[in-house]
């Protein structure tokens, strides 16, 4: 049952690694990452049930929508997404590893898949082989998904820090957070609902968003930037490598 759990992060693991063709991230961040973005499942649940008891206060019937949105998109989605934003930028923003774009990616799929794997076994040692197979297809690949437009703002962030536009780093970096609460939050809005439509809603979604996450990803990858001030991490032939910005 364990490998049931933890298979699906293996290897969405690997392709990230696939792709980061310039320079590979030392595993010990890399562990560090993971191990912490686990935690944040714990602070997860905390935070959630404890707003939970607040806000269930306020509704009469907890299958409303309004009382649905607020669960899935700040009890749910912004907890989550806000804890593994925290971690990444924590370990990774000073970070001297942290010197080339894709690298946000890395590090927000990692954070990601170490809170996905935690949260999987936990869901699977409950409810057994069959859940193991439903979020080894939509769970987890939806965790990765918000983590690589996270890391995708991330790093963006960290481009304009480096270049000295610090008002567009502080944008890029609200967007690393809300973007993919505002994705997520949709995606557990969808299924948490009686309406038909938003099943339906949440099929196109999961097609059009899994088909531009691939693009996106694949291009980030290919068009990998050194990021500004970082030239000093690398040897002088391969900073000038990659010079075209996202």
């Amino acid at each position: 049952m364990l490998k049931l759990a933890i298979i699906p992060s293996i290897v969405l693991f690997f392709v990230v690694w696939k792709f980061d063709t310039v320079e590979k991230e030392p595993p010990g961040l890399l562990i560090k990452l993971f191990l912490c973005g686990a935690l944040t499942v714990i602070s997860a649940m905390v935070i959630g049930l404890a707003g939970e008891a607040i806000v269930v206060d306020f509704f009469e019937d907890e299958s409303s929508l309004w009382y649905v949105f607020i669960d899935n998109f700040i009890l749910t989605a912004l907890v989550e997404e806000g804890g593994k934003c925290f971690v990444l930028k924590k370990i990774t923003w000073r970070n001297k590893e942290f010197n080339y774009t894709f690298d946000g990616v890395v590090y927000a799929v990692v954070v990601s898949l170490g809170f996905a794997t935690l949260e999987n076994i936990f869901y699977v040692f409950e409810y057994g082989a069959e859940t193991a197979i439903v979020r080894a297809l939509l769970s987890v690949p939806g965790h990765v998904i918000d983590a690589v437009f996270m890391g995708y703002f991330y790093g963006l962030a960290r481009y304009d820090e480096g270049a000295g536009n610090k008002e567009q780093a502080r944008l890029h970096l609200k967007e690393a957070l809300f973007v993919p609460v505002v994705m997520h939050g949709f995606y557990d809005f969808c299924l948490s609902t009686n309406f038909d439509v938003f099943y339906l809603l949440f099929a196109v979604y999961e097609v059009v968003i899994t088909i531009t996450t691939v693009k996106r990803f694949v291009q980030m990858s290919k068009g990998d930037t050194l990021i500004p001030g970082m030239e000093w991490t690398v040897s002088r032939d391969e900073s000038t490598k990659y010079d075209n910005k996202w």
